[in-house]
């Protein structure tokens, strides 16, 4: 009679569809029993595609080879079929949770400094965080977060992320000498990130947040065509300038079916460091017309802070430099909020942005 340890050397050597790894070493088994010519398998795993499931089955059933009197039950718990993307399912990082698309209609508002604030933010909360730099012409992630002379460690053809401020980081900017200029075409460009996204030994993540080159781009297209991302975050700031662009970027959250989160107001109002008052210098709640507009909701307004600056510059970003000042507050917020939102969409298997009540908080 075959026992648990035997099924479970066996389901060791049943490839995960597309990967390299079992479903084992994935950890997707959560369950076997083995009693009276009965064995019970439940495995947990992250695709919603019922071919993944099929192909499982039947790869098991084909291993274990069973004879007629012996009963074999394969439970297999998948998450619900996620709102529409351009992806069409398809998952090249099956360990990973939920990805998050922080984009910027233009350059220069700020996206690459939300984006580190919010993955800190989102660490400090407790999640299992990853970012992932894939502006390709402006990598600044290893500056803001302290590892510009830290060098990745690779394990083959693999590339181990660099930890920093307890969220696991690459960066095209880690790879490549310093200062070193990429002149690349689109073609290029897809590629480095589709190999980026294959190679990096990302450790099991709920969430990884993506730094996009401003636009929408190529880098934009070959992510999503390569990941279900759960959610985009448009970063602006109050000049109608910026705001013309960023309607480029929520249209292309649109056309991709990729959920809206929400907008950041980016450099909204001036905090005076000496008197801790606020000035609108720049502008502040112009971005509410274009959240009702897209059926979004502004996720928070960031002010600008000395400290902001000084933080990026550092290596020490600001949640991490003054997590008690009224900026990292507002961006401790936003991840709240970011999160409330994904866990919505894994609940409802996507949200329609229409049906999203604008709140300005």
């Amino acid at each position: 009679m075959i026992d648990k340890k035997t099924v479970e050397t066996i389901l060791s050597k049943v490839i995960y569809p597309g990967f390299a790894k079992s479903i084992i070493d994935f950890g997707f088994v959560k369950h076997i029993s083995v009693a009276d010519n009965k064995i019970e398998i439940h495995l947990d795993i992250p695709s919603s595609a019922p071919q993944i499931e099929a192909q499982l089955k039947e790869e098991i059933r084909k291993r274990l080879a069973l004879p007629e009197n012996v009963q074999c039950h394969i439970d297999i718990t998948k998450p619900k079929m996620p709102k529409e993307t351009s992806s069409h399912g398809k998952n090249v990082l099956p360990g990973i949770q939920n990805f998050i698309m922080v984009s910027s209609g233009k350059g220069g508002v700020g996206k690459s400094t939300t984006s580190v604030n919010l993955a800190i933010a989102l660490a400090q909360q407790g999640k299992r965080v990853g970012l992932l730099d894939v502006d390709i012409y402006g990598p600044n992630i290893p500056r803001m977060m302290g590892i510009e002379d830290r060098q990745p460690v690779f394990l083959g053809n693999k590339i181990k992320p660099i930890i920093a401020h307890h969220v696991q980081v690459m960066s095209i900017g880690s790879l490549i000498a310093k200062d070193a200029s990429l002149i690349w075409k689109g073609a290029m460009v897809t590629q480095a990130i589709e190999q980026m996204l294959k190679d990096i030994l990302w450790n099991k993540l709920d969430i990884l947040l993506f730094d996009m080159p401003p636009g929408t781009g190529d880098a934009q297209l070959a992510l999503a065509q390569n990941l279900p991302v759960t959610a985009g975050v448009c970063v602006t700031t109050p000049q109608k300038v910026a705001l013309d662009d960023t309607v480029r970027s929520m249209d292309m959250f649109n056309q991709l079916h990729i959920p809206i989160a929400g907008i950041v107001e980016n450099m909204s109002g001036f905090i005076c460091p000496d008197s801790g008052k606020e000035y609108d210098i720049f502008g502040k709640g112009t971005t509410k017309p274009l959240a009702e507009q897209y059926h979004t909701q502004i996720l928070g307004e960031v002010p600008i802070e000395p400290a902001i600056r000084e933080g990026g510059d550092s290596g020490l970003p600001i949640t991490v430099l003054a997590p008690h000042c009224e900026t990292s507050k507002r961006y401790q917020s936003i991840a709240a909020r970011i999160w409330e939102f994904v866990l919505k969409i894994n609940e409802e298997g996507g949200v329609d942005n229409k049906k999203i009540q604008p709140t300005v908080f």
